[in-house]
């Protein structure tokens, strides 16, 4: 049986074609106004990281638009407001600043890529500057920007993620409560629906 695992960059380049001059134009070193205005709109993104142990991660980030803050052509401040403390992301970036962002847009089909090294701050007025109901995030990735490049609109338009029509009913879908029980056992599923619907509630930021 004939192997079909490419593992070679030529062998990407036999069933795929070359980047067209305008595709490779696209791609800039630093923020413009285009990409500016993009992030001010967004109100989420994936982080995606690379630990030292080979493994990768992506994260999502969310708040209201525009809570990534441009410091210039070339820098970025993302606040790390309350999550998990896996902190697999920190980790990450500790062992290795490389860091992927992809942002998005609601109603917008096209998404903004930006690749950079990012180190992580608690400087108290980075911190204050960032707060929201008072409340102080624990840390502040300062990202520096090496590349960033517009994405086209195909994939949002084939997934249809914004179409109304298109959205799934909740109940469709057992509760993030019901599956944690499934997947560890000797757990309360409606208590940990408890426990969630109040960190919701009460521990956003």
């Amino acid at each position: 049986m004939q192997d079909t695992i490419i593992s070679s960059v030529d062998g990407l380049y036999n069933i795929y074609k070359e980047p067209t001059e305008l595709v490779q134009k696209k791609q800039l070193d630093r923020l413009d106004v285009h990409c500016r205005n993009f992030i001010a709109l967004s109100p989420f993104l994936v982080l995606g990281t690379y630990g030292d142990d080979g493994t990768a991660d992506a994260s999502p980030r969310g708040d209201a638009a525009g809570f990534v803050k441009v410091v210039d052509d070339h820098t970025l401040l993302l606040p790390d407001r309350p999550g998990n403390n896996r902190l697999d992301t920190m980790i990450n970036i500790i062992h290795n600043p490389a860091v992927g962002l992809l942002f998005m847009v609601p109603g917008i089909n096209e998404t903004l890529r930006v690749n950079g090294d990012a180190v992580i701050t608690t400087d108290p007025e980075l911190l204050a500057e960032h707060a929201i109901n008072e409340k102080l995030p624990t840390s502040i990735l300062k990202i520096s920007v090496k590349a960033a490049y517009l994405h086209c609109a195909k994939a949002l338009i084939r997934s249809r993620l914004w179409a109304p029509e298109t959205q799934v009913e909740r109940s469709s879908f057992p509760s993030l409560g019901k599956i944690i029980a499934d997947q560890i056992g000797n757990l309360d599923a409606d208590e940990a629906d408890r426990r969630l619907a109040e960190s919701y509630k009460n521990r956003l930021y």
